[in-house]
């Protein structure tokens, strides 16, 4: 097993908590490609990230875990959720991991879950540091990820408290807050994994403002998809996911160019964390990045 350092570096004034994975053949004074690890929607680096981590860091790569802005052990405005503020804190993460004297700058990886599975496409798009992205369960916009998974009448009450929200901000300073679990612990395909990881780890739980709908509805990674190429992406898909629907990643796969690969799973949204669904979406990522990496 390799060195696993507790890290922080800054994003924007505030100091953000990590962890960084070493290959345990690390020779003095080598260089080894580093990957950037993104989390899913409200996720702290403890949960999931630090397998994956380690299985990179075994393949023979520096990897590094953090948390975003607001959450876990970094500093920042509690609960702040806003998709492009955590695209400067993953910018921010590969500037420092490029510093690091293990690692070889011109070789910088990306991957991401969830809605760091959107993150990736999107910051591979605009940051052309990123030579090798990998991505999985995510979605190609904030429209598909909110509103495809709702009924007509829950779209529209959506919407109608999105603009509610908005004009109390704009007369009051403040909006009001939503618990982004509530709706979560209803899905039967989200309830036992998010039942048992607030169980695990209980600082998740979580406020979030209206805004972040908002901000989350006008995110668009499909935009820049297509700047990715020539630089390689890995999309992985889970076909029965409700989180984030596969059609996402086909919209994705489709604008962009190549070098780039579509793999979906017979899994659920969840599944992808666990067991076979795990040891898959590792050993693809791995193959990915040793590639084109």
């Amino acid at each position: 097993m390799g060195e696993e350092r507790w890290v922080s570096f800054f994003s924007e004034g505030a100091r953000l908590i990590g962890n960084l994975f070493l290959p345990a053949d690390l020779q003095p004074g080598e260089q080894r490609p580093g990957i950037v690890l993104c989390h899913g929607f409200t996720g702290v680096r403890q949960l999931t990230l630090p397998e994956y981590a380690r299985r990179f860091a075994e393949a023979g790569f520096m990897a590094l875990i953090f948390d975003y802005r607001g959450f876990g052990d970094s500093e920042g405005s509690k609960w702040r959720l806003l998709p492009l503020e955590q695209v400067d804190d993953i910018r921010n993460a590969l500037t420092w991991l490029a510093t690091q004297p293990e690692v070889d700058p011109h070789r910088l990886g990306l991957w991401g879950t969830s809605f760091g599975g959107a993150h990736v496409p999107y910051v591979a798009g605009i940051d052309t540091r990123v030579k090798a992205a990998v991505a999985q369960v995510g979605f190609d916009t904030g429209e598909r990820f909110l509103l495809s998974v709702r009924s007509e009448s829950e779209r529209a009450e959506l919407l109608r408290q999105l603009e509610e929200d908005r004009q109390l901000r704009a007369r009051e300073g403040r909006g009001r807050l939503i618990d982004p679990f509530e709706r979560a612990l209803r899905n039967p395909q989200a309830s036992g994994f998010i039942g048992k990881a607030l169980q695990a780890y209980p600082h998740m739980r979580c406020l979030l403002s209206w805004q972040t709908w908002e901000k989350t509805l006008e995110y668009r990674p499909l935009d820049v998809v297509d700047k990715i190429s020539p630089r390689a992406l890995l999309l992985i898909a889970a076909e029965h996911d409700t989180i984030c629907p596969p059609a996402g990643y086909q919209a994705l796969y489709e604008r962009a160019s190549e070098p780039k690969k579509l793999i979906t799973l017979p899994l659920s949204h969840y599944d992808i964390y666990v067991g076979h669904g795990f040891n898959e979406s590792a050993k693809q990522a791995v193959e990915w990045f040793a590639a084109y990496l």
